[in-house]
């Protein structure tokens, strides 16, 4: 195995392991690996910036017995975002960006309205903090207003370029005036052209040379080689898990998540800054401790903090839960006991629809990170709550 990396630096392996820690966490993944809700996971565990934990379990393909390693790429879904937001961050250290500029600086044509017609600005702020007044078509019904005009929510093949995409949703009112609710949205996939017209370069480029560069990420990238080579994704089902179609619908709450797993792969796929990126859990953890650690090769203290902090108060309980705010692309936590949780105030976390999740507290000085093949239960199923109960020893 390759060992991750912090800002190019080796995270150590302890030669002292937390076997307690180990054991508690190895019954969790064996539960729920072995008892069939999920298919294949990697768990990866910082302490103080050293490895205390890592552990790939179960397959990567079911059905032709490929098991899953810690190395094994998969769809990173809206694991993408952290990415995109520290590219962002980064322009704006560098004045290339103004996080309270209106979006049409950049995006001229990009000028959605309210329900009453009437004008409303959208700022590179509001696209981080999702208070945009832009939606997500999954949220939708059938009938919803993102179907009827034909929107993508970048993890569907869509035949459209990101600007057609962009075209569709700005004729779609917005949900509410920029600034005076949450609500999670395609806002990264925006601030994704943002960044693109802001520099002059694609997407993926500006990932590279912001990002993935200067950390030494040679797997996140937005085109796999191949789909073979990256974890089969699997949908749940009342019967257990099963593999995902080309296209592939997933019932979630009024509506339904629509995945296209060969999007992976395909050059002609726009770039999604919200969900369009493939990785390892490795080259995730490695970006999520340089942040932790205070920015590394690729923020400053000052716009890490800004990222870490809740910028929209209590507009997020409802979308996330009590206790939980917003900062500039995370979930924080601003009050435990509300949350019921173990975790300090000032924890950061957000996932990925693949069935991913992942958290960090700057208290405990702690990173977790677990990627899984299935959708959606490796996100927000209780095998995310198991895993953070096992790791604080509160189970």
């Amino acid at each position: 195995m390759r060992e991750p990396t912090i800002a190019g630096s080796a995270i150590a392996i302890p030669e002292l392991p937390d076997n307690a820690l180990a054991a508690r966490v190895d019954a969790v993944l064996e539960r729920f690996v072995g008892g069939g809700s999920i298919v294949g996971a990697v768990t990866l565990i910082a302490r103080n910036g050293s490895l205390v934990y890592c552990r790939a379990i179960g397959q990567a393909d079911r059905e032709n017995g490929r098991p899953m390693t810690v190395d094994t790429p998969m769809r990173l879904a809206s694991v993408t975002k952290p990415f995109v937001t520290v590219a962002a961050l980064a322009l704006v250290e560098r004045g290339t960006l103004d996080l309270d500029a209106p979006i049409d600086r950049w995006l001229p044509a990009f000028r959605p309205r309210l329900a009453d017609g009437s004008d409303a600005a959208i700022t590179v702020r509001h696209l981080l903090t999702h208070t945009s007044g832009l939606g997500y078509g999954f949220f939708q019904g059938p009938g919803g207003a993102y179907h009827a005009a034909g929107v993508s929510d970048g993890i569907d093949q869509a035949g459209i370029d990101l600007d057609e995409n962009l075209r569709r949703l700005a004729s779609v009112s917005l949900m509410f005036q920029p600034g005076s609710a949450w609500l999670y949205s395609l806002a990264t996939d925006v601030l994704g052209r943002v960044l693109e017209q802001a520099t002059g370069q694609r997407l993926s480029e500006v990932i590279r040379q912001t990002v993935t560069d200067p950390l030494g990420l040679r797997q996140s990238t937005f085109i796999a080689e191949s789909v073979d080579d990256l974890a089969v994704p699997y949908a749940d089902t009342p019967g257990g898990p099963v593999r995902m179609s080309d296209p592939h619908a997933l019932p979630f709450g009024d509506g339904a998540i629509r995945f296209a797993p060969s999007r992976a792969a395909d050059r002609t796929a726009y770039p999604s800054g919200g969900a369009g990126m493939v990785g390892t859990a490795s080259e995730a953890l490695t970006l999520l401790e340089t942040l932790r650690a205070g920015g590394g090769a690729v923020l400053s203290t000052e716009s890490v903090a800004a990222l870490t902090t809740n910028h929209v108060g209590d507009m997020a309980h409802q979308g996330i839960g009590a206790g939980w705010g917003f900062g500039l692309g995370v979930a924080v936590l601003v009050d435990p006991v509300a949350a019921i949780t173990p975790q300090a105030i000032g924890t950061w976390r957000w996932g990925g629809v693949y069935g991913h999740n992942w958290f960090v507290d700057p208290v405990a000085r702690l990173t977790v990170v677990t990627m899984t093949n299935t959708a959606v239960s490796g996100m927000n199923g209780p095998i995310r709550e198991a895993v953070r109960d096992a790791v604080y020893g509160t189970t």
